[in-house]
């Protein structure tokens, strides 16, 4: 075997770097789904709490608002700030936050007490959203909206086994037991510890090679319109995860209130909406890279629409196959709006990510806040009715560019 010339070996190089690395994109949406699960604890023990602790509907969306919160302004600023010095090992330092609020939400003993521990686990949030989907980014090979898919599916599918574990778990045998998810954590550091060493081994392979794509070069688009572009993707993320809001934190107390159906049993109902929720995030990313993301994003919100709006007058059984249909539809976009938004801003997919995932988390959190005030004036009924409308936003993508073929031809 003759060896290699050090032209042969950047080429080499090259080629490592600009392979799709699936076993780091699965490691990676593992992880994603144990920060998720742990996450989705949350709004899992809603009912518990509420009974406990004698909340009312707009506290309820003061935890969910307080974790979002501290979940989402972090995150723009840690991706910006390692879009220039990045932090491999930021990864594990993330889970650690969510170990330690695990751990004060099993002992909360006050609605303070509360409101600390769900802030903890948002912090550790806003440090693994951008720098997890970076390195999902850098394993890509190319296939961004196939990485994003993957790393997403991980986060959808721990956000629906979350509910369903606190309904075997801590539901039956109160609030201590959340204790049991800090041992997900505690895999979860271990696990990031060594994607973190392949991430700093990356980032090394990638600068030795002097890997020069077309990431370096946007479309052809003036300041001005790229702005707009990327407000109009914020305003369908504003319409999705508004009503994700009214799902995720209120979708147990609607099927208890409207069809006395028990904690467990709405507990499985938000585990299938939450699971179709998942399946329809794998889906959104491929499509996007086959058929124009723009495309996916317009019939994911928009297309879920004639759904939503049948919903809250829908009885038990069909209320479960809609909620189905509406996750697997409205949750396709992400993936194809996160890749859509780094191609309109190439080399900065820690700011973007951040900027994306942050804002997302934070109307997630304006929306249970605002939705558990409404629900307390008004009714469970009546916010499902008023939310059913969101997904008509989705008309606005439209005005979008179409940047994918700008893209392709600059490979």
């Amino acid at each position: 075997m003759k060896p290699l010339t050090p032209q042969a070996t950047t080429v080499d190089t090259k080629e490592l770097v600009q392979k799709t690395v699936f076993s780091v994109l699965f490691t990676i949406s593992f992880t994603h789904l144990l920060n998720d699960m742990m996450q989705s604890v949350i709004p899992a023990i809603y009912p518990l709490i509420k009974q406990n602790f004698k909340l009312s509907f707009t506290q309820i969306g003061m935890i969910t608002f307080t974790f979002q919160l501290t979940a989402s302004l972090l995150q723009p600023f840690v991706g910006f700030y390692t879009d220039k010095k990045p932090r491999p090992y930021s990864l594990a330092v993330a889970m650690a936050f969510t170990l330690v609020g695990l751990v004060l939400l099993s002992t909360a003993n006050s609605f303070l007490s509360l409101l600390i521990s769900v802030s903890m686990i948002g912090i550790g949030s806003s440090i693994f959203h951008p720098e997890s989907s970076r390195v999902a980014h850098l394993a890509s090979g190319g296939k961004k909206g196939l990485a994003q898919s993957i790393f997403q599916l991980g986060g959808n599918a721990g956000s629906a086994i979350g509910p369903l574990l606190a309904a075997w778990i801590v539901i039956p045998y109160g609030q201590s037991y959340v204790i049991w998810f800090a041992l997900a954590a505690v895999l979860g550091m271990m696990i990031l510890t060594r994607i973190g060493k392949w991430y700093k081994e990356h980032l090394y392979l990638k600068k030795k090679a002097s890997v020069n794509t077309a990431e370096s070069a946007g479309p052809a688009l003036s300041k001005r319109r790229i702005l707009v572009s990327l407000s109009i993707l914020l305003v369908l993320i504003f319409s999705k995860y508004f009503y994700m809001a009214s799902m995720t934190s209120y979708f147990t107390f609607y099927l208890i209130d409207k069809f006395h159906v028990s904690v467990q049993q709405s507990q499985m109902y938000l585990f299938v909406f939450l699971a179709a929720v998942a399946a329809g995030t794998m889906i959104g990313g491929p499509l996007g890279d086959r058929f124009g993301r723009k495309y996916i994003i317009w019939i994911s919100i928009l297309g879920a629409a004639p759904f939503t709006l049948l919903l809250p007058f829908a009885s038990l059984f069909w209320t479960g196959i809609l909620a189905v249909i509406i996750g697997v539809i409205i949750s396709s976009a992400f993936s194809a709006i996160l890749v859509y938004a780094t191609d309109l801003v190439p080399g900065k997919v820690g700011m973007i990510a951040g900027l994306f995932f942050g804002f997302a988390f934070g109307m997630g959190g304006v929306g249970s806040a605002f939705l558990g005030w409404l629900a307390d004036k008004t009714s469970i009924e009546y916010i499902f009715k008023i939310c059913a409308f969101l997904p008509l936003i989705g008309i606005i993508t439209g005005f979008l560019p179409n940047i994918e073929h700008q893209v392709k031809s600059q490979k």
